[in-house]
């Protein structure tokens, strides 16, 4: 389901939701209080907040364990490895589901506190993505679901549906346009290879990337959201990502290298959102000022050869990954920085040093 605007009508396509010009944050969050999170996430992020991961809760807690309360028709348990599919409704899924709740009930709070309820002011919700997901849960049997091509699909549709679902809860809960960014941390070891299977004498075969792409997109074109697909992957898959019916891609710009340029400025020509992680998730030795963390957008668009005004149209600003591991002053300053940056390539993009 999509929606869609006339000349003459006023409606918003989801892609308008996502605009350049803006800071976000990736999704996790320190400490285990949804609450409090939820209030500093929306006071610290004014044009683009989003609903908190809290991973330090544990099990059902984390980036996947999470993803068993949104899927349809499928559950995860726990194994000494991580998780896999259950056959039933068990103890995780109910963890999974009761701690999700908690943090709708926080963000709603919080969104009506701050008085946002019909402001137009748009949310992010974050979520595994299928192939991560494929890639870290587990079948009954022990092998991973990205062995099984049917369970492969069953997962990809279940997700796609229970995601879109979790949309409109929290619009409806919100009065408030939604934002979907899939983490897909695994991609590149799905696509070269790499993955390890129970053992160290299993080894799981390359996924074709005409096939990841596929599978990702399954997820994406069944929202009626505009979807950011994020990588924290030392090595992302650009072209890949690139490739997707995605609104936006996202990754950590210290990762960009020379031959990843190409790639990317036909990805910013095409007119992708990109989300830039410029802001170091653990704090620096030194410290460190708005400017010194924009220069390198700067210099990246430069070197693509594109306009400065392309960081007000196209780049939105995050931290480099997730903040669940940084101490909590430095998470509140690391969102703090991530504004000011996007509000000095709003206001004066031109001005900033890139030597």
């Amino acid at each position: 389901m999509t929606l869609s605007r006339s000349e003459n009508s006023g409606e918003s396509t989801p892609t308008d939701l996502l605009v350049g010009g803006v800071a976000t944050g990736v999704g996790s969050w320190p400490g285990t209080d949804p609450r409090e999170a939820a209030a500093t996430i929306i006071g610290e992020l004014p044009d683009l907040a989003h609903l908190v991961e809290l991973p330090q809760r544990g099990i059902g807690a984390d980036m996947i364990g999470r993803v068993s309360a949104l899927l349809v028709d499928l559950r995860f348990d726990s194994t000494t490895r991580g998780y896999r599919l259950g056959a039933r409704p068990g103890a995780v899924s109910r963890r999974a589901r009761d701690l999700l709740r908690f943090d709708l009930d926080a963000i709603e709070e919080a969104w009506e506190t701050a008085g946002l309820v019909g402001s137009g002011r748009p949310v992010k919700l974050q979520s595994a993505g299928p192939l991560t997901l494929a890639a870290e849960v587990e079948l009954p049997g022990g092998h991973r679901i990205l062995t099984d091509s049917g369970a492969m699909r069953d997962l990809s549709e279940s997700l796609a549906e229970g995601l879109a679902r979790h949309a409109d809860e929290v619009r409806r809960r919100l009065g408030a346009q939604v934002v979907i960014q899939l983490d897909e941390p695994r991609l590149t070891t799905v696509l070269d290879g790499s993955l390890r299977g129970p053992s160290i004498l299993n080894t799981i075969s390359a996924l074709p990337e005409p096939e990841a792409q596929r599978i990702l997109d399954t997820v994406i074109e069944a929202q009626n959201a505009p979807v950011l697909l994020h990588t924290c992957a030392s090595r992302p898959a650009l072209a890949t990502i690139g490739r997707t019916a995605a609104a936006g891609i996202s990754f950590d710009a210290s990762t960009i290298t020379t031959a990843d340029l190409d790639v990317l400025g036909d990805i910013v020509d095409r007119g992708k959102k990109i989300a830039l992680g410029l802001v170091p998730t653990e704090q620096p030795a030194a410290p460190t000022t708005w400017r010194a963390i924009a220069e390198p957008a700067v210099r990246l668009i430069d070197r693509l050869g594109f306009p400065r005004t392309t960081l007000t149209t196209q780049v939105l600003v995050t931290p480099g990954c997730g903040l669940a591991g940084a101490p909590l002053d430095w998470a509140r300053k690391a969102l703090s920085l991530s504004t000011d940056v996007a509000r000095a390539f709003t206001e004066d993009p031109e001005s900033i040093n890139s030597e």
